[in-house]
């Protein structure tokens, strides 16, 4: 009897040790995938291009309002402005700024490649071209950047048909490299103009760098808190799911070291008619300033 359990004793050691063998084996061959990598999204460059054009699609109008954080002395008006934003697709947006108690403190008027700005607490009215919004001097900045800030929510960085893309993978996000023509430039010349990075959770761009001539960054921006705006209309995080998401916060960061922006938006109402007077008018003479009047 003594002998029979010993054979059994031994027997089953070896299927045990076989067993752990086994196991081993099987550990060293077949690596669980990272936690963090589960739910990620597969997309191609030219995936990522369609979604940014559909985005920029589903708005036909928008009305928002916001608060504005300046620091740095990027805006020299003020450094808290509540505002007011109107769009209409594809090239007209007007901005109004007031200070906290209700006075105006400028407003931005854009259609296609003009501009106006009037700024009632210094007595002037700029106007003429976007290509020569320099002549405003220190005062061209901030709005440039505003212009930017604000693409993000309306969906005005879509990829245009004369620029091409490149795909790069950086672990939870997507960076989709934007080339294209510089004004000024050859159109056989091809710049890197600006980087945008996807969630690959949710495919929404969520980082944007805009990079000048010489290559270096002239301005980066975040955006967060993405919120569900107007009626469903398309999935507009690359899924199932057809609600339309905007960030209702925004940061601006100035590459040239002037300073930063805030923006938080309190409501934001999307694809309501507008009248023509709440998108304000652009003067027509491409002067750099005139008088107030």
């Amino acid at each position: 009897m003594s002998c029979l359990r010993s054979t059994v004793m031994r027997v089953t050691g070896h299927v045990a040790l076989i067993l752990l063998l086994c196991f081993l084996v099987a550990g060293c061959t077949t690596t669980p995938a990272p936690e963090e990598a589960v739910g990620l999204k597969q997309a191609t460059a030219e995936e990522l291009t369609a979604l940014l054009r559909q985005r920029e699609a589903a708005i036909r109008t928008m009305k928002g309002l916001f608060s504005a954080k300046v620091r740095g002395g990027l805006i020299p008006i003020s450094t808290r402005v509540e505002g007011a934003l109107y769009y209409r697709r594809p090239g007209a947006m007007r901005l109004r700024g007031f200070t906290p108690i209700g006075g105006e403190l400028f407003e931005f008027v854009q259609a296609d490649d003009l501009y106006t700005l009037r700024l009632p607490t210094m007595g002037r009215v700029l106007s003429g071209r976007q290509a020569e919004m320099s002549e405003m001097g220190k005062l061209a900045r901030p709005f440039e950047l505003s212009v930017w800030a604000m693409g993000g929510v309306l969906g005005t960085g879509a990829i245009g048909k004369d620029e091409t893309t490149k795909l790069v993978e950086e672990g939870l996000r997507y960076r989709l490299d934007v080339f294209g023509s510089r004004p000024g430039t050859a159109s056989t010349d091809r710049s890197l103009l600006r980087r945008m990075w996807f969630d690959r959770r949710t495919l929404l761009v969520v980082q944007e760098e805009r990079l000048n001539s010489a290559g270096e960054t002239d301005a980066s921006i975040q955006y967060e808190d993405f919120r569900s705006v107007g009626e469903p209309s398309f999935p507009a995080n690359g899924g199932s799911d057809s609600r339309l998401l905007r960030p209702f916060k925004i940061m601006l960061e100035d590459g040239q070291g002037q300073g930063s922006v805030q923006v938080t938006f309190h409501e934001i109402v999307p694809n309501q008619e507008l009248k023509n007077e709440e998108l304000g008018r652009v003067s027509r003479r491409p002067s750099p300033s005139e008088p107030a009047s």
